[in-house]
């Protein structure tokens, strides 16, 4: 069964699972440095999403003056091409659409098919970010 979980920083029990993810994500695999990966942390709402109990995947959003943006999407190797990505981000879309600000997020470039599918477009050049490629995307209903 899966459950996902919206929660706030203070929330330290929950935040401490969803922390340990993107430690093993981010830092350990990806080579992010920590003093990059933490941040904005108390602005954020975070999500955690749980599979019979055991948390699987985490992601979070934030407000900037550029609008809603979605961030640190993580799902563990062992986990992935599950479709757990996927629903945690189908989640996420569903709370932040009815604000009526704009969605974008910074995507990995490895990662710039998966949004594609998911309605996001590329704007802008590739550019670096703690070391990875990345696009900037916005999300676009219909796709274009």
């Amino acid at each position: 069964m899966i459950e996902i979980r919206q929660f706030e920083f203070s929330d330290s029990t929950l935040f401490a699972l969803a922390r340990k993810i993107r430690y093993e994500v981010f830092i350990e695999e990806q080579k992010v440095p920590e003093s990059l990966e933490y941040e904005h942390e108390e602005s954020a709402v975070h999500y955690l999403l749980l599979e019979d109990g055991e948390p699987r995947a985490t992601a979070r959003w934030r407000e900037t003056p550029a609008g809603i943006k979605l961030e640190r999407f993580a799902v563990p190797s062992p986990f992935r091409n599950l479709g757990l990505g996927t629903v945690l981000l189908e989640r996420v879309m569903k709370d932040v659409r009815p604000l009526g600000k704009p969605i974008y997020l910074h995507a990995q470039t490895t990662a710039v098919n998966y949004y594609l599918r998911a309605g996001f477009v590329p704007v802008g050049k590739e550019f670096e970010e703690a070391g990875i490629r990345h696009y900037k995307m916005v999300y676009t209903p219909s796709g274009k």
